[in-house]
């Protein structure tokens, strides 16, 4: 789930810490990056602004193939990332604030957000199983061993 920008309703608790802390270092790291090296401001809002298009994109498909328009939420990235380009815009003489004042913010604010998003899912439970995911394709499932019958 680390690599997914998207929280299924049937993993979201489970998943919630991995995605909040590869989520946020992802946020972080590539927008104070380009922004440093760059010194474009708002360019972390712009990053989240692209990245939540393209989950609602996501989402929009998965409801046309028949899912349930909560099976995915979408994150929260752009109050985050308001708060790292204010970090940057207030710390513009000190590269090494920014990264650690603007990150901090970002790892401290990013799960907060999410968490209050989760809290709207209706029963995540429910959803998970009345519409389950697969996890294997059929080629892949394990059978039992037909050990001593010959």
């Amino acid at each position: 789930n680390a690599g997914d920008y998207i929280f299924y309703t049937d993993w979201m608790w489970t998943s919630f810490v991995v995605f909040s802390i590869s989520q946020s270092t992802m946020l972080a790291v590539g927008a104070i990056y380009y922004m440093l090296f760059t010194g474009v401001p708002g360019t972390a809002t712009y990053y989240a602004t692209i990245m939540t298009i393209y989950t609602w994109v996501a989402k929009g498909a998965w409801f046309a193939l028949g899912y349930p328009y909560d099976f995915i939420v979408v994150p929260v990235w752009i109050p985050s990332a308001m708060l790292l380009d204010l970090t940057y815009w207030a710390t513009r003489r000190n590269k090494h604030a920014a990264i650690i004042i603007g990150g901090t913010l970002v790892g401290l604010s990013f799960p907060l957000f999410n968490m209050v998003n989760l809290l709207l899912v209706r029963d995540p439970l429910e959803v998970a199983f009345k519409y389950p995911r697969p996890t294997l394709p059929a080629y892949m499932t394990p059978i039992e061993p037909q050990v001593g019958k010959f």
